[in-house]
């Protein structure tokens, strides 16, 4: 049995099969963590849930900004936007059994030793805070009436954390944080704007990940969304195959040029094997 983290696909179904005939997948034996942003902006996002969907347990998926974005589109919540790629997947006969099985996705998962996030986790949360909060907008995905949550998900405010939150501004600052996360505060104040490498932070602010009292820091958290926090010309195995303050990025821009990554997990907490393909609209010379 191997199991493996996936960053994000984005609608890239070629890539991911490719990736999929390298590490010789068995879903009767293998297990693959994708870590949100399943559809949009790639080619082929309805290839991709229906390849995803039909794997069953073998494919566990967490959601990203996108998928989230997918849903409220489908239910005539937000209007497409120009750079989306989500129309095949909305006029698809089966586009309901699709977007229901997506709808039920979690926002959050801890499994063989590592915390798995689409994009982050604000410093005051701990690991089973984290699991609980997710587990929050879970619950309201999974109504019959979800729609309304998808009404009142879209905004930056608030943009930090209280525990006395409550109503739509409690689950859209969790529904932020892990879908949308890249930079904040030493408090735990999110950015919504600043979207560059780690190394490029705007003054007071600071890489989720690098904040010195995150009360994550003992737990390996695997998370996707920041395509851009490793340079391109530096986002091959080699420099990824460091952890940075316990933590792994693996989303390497397949859609925007890069390579789909996946993490091979190893015997021992922390230990994975990284393998990448090109995607479609790859510009580099190899991955």
């Amino acid at each position: 049995m191997s199991l493996y983290l996936i960053g994000d696909l984005q609608g890239c179904d070629a890539a991911l099969a490719r990736l999929l005939e390298k590490i010789d997948f068995s879903p009767s034996k293998d297990t693959l963590y994708l870590l949100g942003d399943l559809v949009n902006r790639g080619p082929d996002s309805l290839a991709v849930l229906r390849r995803l969907a039909g794997l069953n347990h073998a494919a566990q998926c967490i959601l990203g900004n996108h998928d989230l974005h997918a849903l409220a589109v489908w239910q005539g919540v937000r209007a497409a936007r120009r750079n989306d790629t989500l129309q095949a997947l909305i006029n698809a006969h089966d586009r309901e059994d699709l977007l229901d099985w997506l709808r039920h996705r979690p926002l959050a998962i801890r499994a063989h030793g590592w915390l798995m996030v689409h994009a982050g986790v604000l410093p005051q949360w701990t690991p089973k805070q984290t699991l609980a909060l997710a587990s929050e907008v879970e619950s309201v995905l999974r109504e019959p009436d979800f729609r309304m949550f998808l009404e009142s998900m879209y905004g930056n405010a608030p943009d930090a954390w209280r525990n006395d939150l409550t109503g739509p501004d409690r689950l859209r600052v969790i529904v932020n944080a892990l879908t949308r996360l890249r930079f904040c505060t030493n408090d735990g104040v999110m950015d919504f704007e600043a979207n560059g490498s780690a190394d490029n932070a705007p003054a007071g602010l600071t890489p989720w990940f690098d904040v010195s009292h995150r009360a994550t820091s003992s737990q390996p958290i695997a998370f996707g969304h920041w395509s851009t926090l490793v340079p391109k010309n530096q986002a091959s195995g080699h420099q990824l195959s460091m952890m940075h303050n316990n933590t792994l990025p693996l989303d390497t821009g397949c859609v925007w040029g890069g390579c789909l990554t996946a993490a091979k997990l190893g015997n021992s907490a922390g230990e994975f094997e990284l393998i990448q393909v090109k995607c479609e609209q790859a510009s580099k010379p190899g991955c």
